[in-house]
């Protein structure tokens, strides 16, 4: 399935299964060679980004702010070729908005305060510098700013 099928898809779908199918697309395409720490880090930024409500207030909207996330970095003829990632994909993204859904104290965290993310081959942003949370895999998360929940 092409990436312009998937985001068409998700503009139709009722809240909450378009976040889902759009966390899902970004874990596929940002971290479907990564291990499952790694795709569920990936699941945590997109998820606390929503939650300041500075991308967004959806999932979707945060995953497709302007070069922000691979959905709008790759090209929308990409094919979601491999269903074996797609299925762990989507496996994760449900686990981690579940998780999220807990409350901020019970969470399970695996790079608190992460707001950023990079993959060391394509990447040299002007925030590498920030404070790094970890590295995971061919990604360092990073915290570039203090990012308050909306709500909370």
């Amino acid at each position: 399935m092409k990436l312009a099928w998937i985001l068409w898809l998700s503009q139709m779908l009722p809240q909450p299964a378009a976040d889902s199918l759009c966390l899902s697309t970004t874990v596929y395409l940002e971290a479907r060679d990564q291990s499952v720490r790694g795709q569920q880090a990936v699941a945590e930024v997109a998820l606390r980004r929503r939650d300041s409500g500075l991308w967004g207030d959806n999932v979707c909207s945060v995953v497709t702010a302007r070069k922000q996330f691979a959905p709008t970095l790759v090209s929308p003829q990409t094919r979601l070729s491999n269903s074996e990632a797609w299925a762990e994909a989507v496996t994760i993204a449900l686990e981690a908005e579940r998780n999220w859904a807990l409350p901020a104290g019970q969470r399970k965290e695996i790079v608190p305060g992460a707001s950023h993310f990079m993959a060391h081959a394509i990447a040299a942003p002007s925030w590498r510098n920030a404070y790094q949370v970890a590295t995971i895999g061919d990604h360092t998360f990073l915290r570039v700013q203090k990012l308050k929940p909306r709500h909370g």
